[in-house]
């Protein structure tokens, strides 16, 4: 990222980003640039910030700064998916993961990123492709969900075309690196670091005889098959509903490394955040 003369700001639809915006374009004034924002968002705010639509915010962008927590961070980056235009996450409020500084740290990482002491991290998606054609990408995970009332999760796993297990459970997960701390921990997951290249495949509350989590490289494709016993399904998106799946359709889902890029200070690491989001106190102690 060279000399940073427009800033895009996505903004969490809640939490008060005032402050931080106010930061941001006085900033941006200091150097001629230009802050940029959706409609929707910079519109109910005070702010200088330019209103343009999703495809002018990402192609004139030179950086983008999500302000808000986790889900805000995960939104940004599907806009962003498949442009080198970094992402700086910003937390406003709750303790975020994602984010990379909480926001009275923002005046301080902007003049880091004049000065290009920071450095540009790429982070792996998940797409899922239906036998219709259409396609959905998620930073953090894919997830088959049972409805419900609906009947379990039945659901046929394959790794490149040869199955493998087939699963009954509450939910089947498919989970990036970055996702593995999210829907897929809670499941029984492992925790993954964000520099591994490969995505997760884990079962919530299985009802079958095998309940592990798969570990798959970047470059396998895994084909997941809604079973005639299982019941409707809801497709979750990085935890957003993003359709239905009955028995008989099927998803295929591949790796796309380096989908986004985002700001990294170097001021904490991957594990003291996950120490702190997921209140991890240390080992038991062994007389």
């Amino acid at each position: 990222m060279g000399m940073v003369s427009t800033v895009g700001l996505v903004l969490h639809p809640q939490r008060d980003s005032k402050e931080a915006i106010d930061t941001i374009v006085e900033w941006a004034r200091g150097r001629d640039g230009t802050v940029l924002g959706l409609p929707e968002e910079v519109g109910r705010i005070d702010c200088s910030a330019v209103s343009v639509d999703a495809h002018a915010l990402v192609s004139r962008a030179d950086l983008l700064v999500s302000l808000g927590g986790d889900g805000t961070m995960l939104r940004t980056m599907r806009l962003i998916s498949g442009r080198p235009t970094p992402v700086l996450g910003v937390n406003l409020g709750r303790l975020g993961f994602l984010a990379e500084i909480d926001v009275e740290e923002l005046a301080p990482t902007l003049s880091a990123i004049d000065n290009h002491n920071y450095t540009v991290e790429p982070r792996m998606a998940v797409q899922a492709i239906d036998q219709d054609g259409h396609t959905v990408t998620a930073f953090n995970d894919i997830a088959l969900v049972r409805i419900p009332g609906d009947g379990l999760a039945a659901v046929a796993v394959s790794v490149h075309g040869h199955p493998f297990v087939r699963f009954a459970a509450d939910a089947v997960i498919v989970a990036t690196s970055t996702g593995s701390t999210a829907y897929s921990f809670s499941a029984g997951g492992p925790i993954v670091s964000p520099n591994v290249e490969g995505f997760l495949v884990v079962p919530a509350a299985a009802h079958s005889s095998f309940n592990r989590a798969l570990v798959l490289s970047a470059d396998e494709e895994v084909t997941l098959e809604v079973l005639p016993t299982s019941g409707e399904l809801a497709l979750e998106v990085d935890g957003a509903i993003g359709g239905r799946l009955k028995p008989g359709d099927r998803l295929t889902v591949t790796a796309l490394r380096a989908a986004a890029r985002v700001v990294r200070l170097g001021t904490t690491t991957f594990y003291e955040r996950a120490r702190r989001k997921l209140r991890v106190n240390g080992s038991a102690e062994v007389d």
